[in-house]
């Protein structure tokens, strides 16, 4: 006969298969005065079998030092990059341009991410809504405008069609625009909030409440970085070999130019940034991708140690990885840096033995014909 239920006090289910949590409801037929005399209708409890929600991942202190640091380094490397736009106008090129609008969305996007991982919040409050909304709005725009490079650099090397300043405003107006627009969507629907950091590391995403917190998950951010993982590498490899091909079509030319060597090296290296350019952008978002399909499953290596570090990283240190490849692995913007920082420190060194003595002047700059001065460099500088 089958046991009784503590919590009920119905019958349970007879069979040893079944889960024993899985109870009858017993209703007697109209007419019946008793249960013995009628006849059981049975039915299953609808959340008898169904799995509970994942419990809130917690975050060590450990995990939420390096997940800092990685939103300082890329605060930093944004930083930079803004600067040396700011400070040579030499190195204003339309590539680099696009570049700093990226560098803004990954600026905000640190400085977000990094107040969430500092408070790394237990409930949805004001400033929880706040750091989600604008951590939504700079990720979102960050995907938009590294496709915009991308699909830039496509028409101009491939198509090898005129860009405007039309094309500049289309790129603002989506890149900027639909960010915003589903940030402002989220918000005034009551979608941003708590995510358990199931979704994140600290911060605030999509309230995990939300009934269609799938479908917003998609709409402020996962479905323009799925798109992100197929546009950028379908686009850099046939600027890649759009290259190959030119580069093919000069081979029989390249004996009697002399400054073919010298060009080889540059070249080099930017066909080694179109294939990192996508490769790295891959490694670093993957780790966000992977939680969260293991989010919609419902899995506890959702709360895996190293991947909650790696989705941190990577969704704080894009500003980081392209300083690395946009400033220090580039050699005229490297060696203006360099160079400037070098004048300074030694400005500051010989200043006081200079204030010394009472007949000092500045000493004219070096004339030497053979090294050019920054009017004669502006046309020899690579965009690369």
């Amino acid at each position: 006969a089958p046991g009784l239920c503590p919590a009920s006090l119905l019958p349970c289910h007879p069979f040893p298969s079944l889960p024993r949590s899985v109870c009858l409801s017993v209703r007697p037929p109209p007419g019946s005065p008793s249960l013995a005399a009628g006849t059981a209708a049975v039915s299953l409890s609808p959340s008898a079998g169904m799995p509970g929600p994942l419990p809130p991942t917690q975050l060590y202190a450990s995990e939420r030092v390096v997940v800092l640091v990685s939103c300082v380094l890329s605060f930093l490397g944004s930083s930079l990059l803004v600067c040396t736009h700011a400070l040579w106008p030499e190195l204003r090129t339309r590539p680099r341009q696009l570049l700093l609008y990226l560098s803004l969305a990954d600026l905000l996007s640190a400085l977000s991410y990094f107040y969430g991982v500092l408070q790394d919040f237990d409930r949805t409050s004001w400033d929880c809504v706040l750091q989600g909304a604008l951590s939504t709005f700079s990720n979102t725009s960050s995907f938009f405008w590294t496709m915009a490079i991308a699909l830039y650099l496509y028409i101009t090397i491939v198509r090898g069609s005129p860009t405007g300043t039309g094309l500049l405003c289309c790129f603002h107006a989506v890149s900027w625009g639909v960010p915003l627009g589903i940030t402002v969507a989220a918000v005034a629907l009551r979608k941003i909030g708590y995510d358990a950091s199931n979704v994140s590391v600290g911060w605030c995403w999509v309230n995990l409440d939300a009934e269609d917190r799938v479908l917003w998950m998609l709409l402020a951010g996962k479905v323009w970085e799925i798109l992100a993982y197929v546009t950028l590498p379908v686009l850099y490899i046939l600027i890649k070999k759009h290259i190959n091909r030119a580069h093919a079509d000069l081979s029989e030319y390249r004996p009697i130019l002399s400054r073919a060597p010298a060009l080889q090296p540059r070249t080099s290296v930017a066909d080694k940034k179109l294939i990192l350019i996508p490769i790295i952008f891959i490694i670093l978002r993957i780790w966000s991708t992977v939680r969260f399909v293991l989010t919609l499953c419902n899995s506890p290596a959702v709360q895996n140690s190293v991947l909650v570090v790696l989705h941190g990283i990577g969704n704080t240190f894009q500003g980081g990885a392209n300083c690395i490849m946009f400033v220090l692995c580039t050699r005229v913007v490297r060696t203006r840096l360099f160079s400037s920082i070098c004048c300074c420190c030694y400005d500051e060194l010989d200043w006081p033995l200079q204030r010394s003595n009472s007949s000092w002047q500045r000493p004219e700059p070096h004339k030497d014909k053979d090294v050019p001065g920054p009017e004669r460099t502006k046309p020899l500088l690579s965009s690369t």
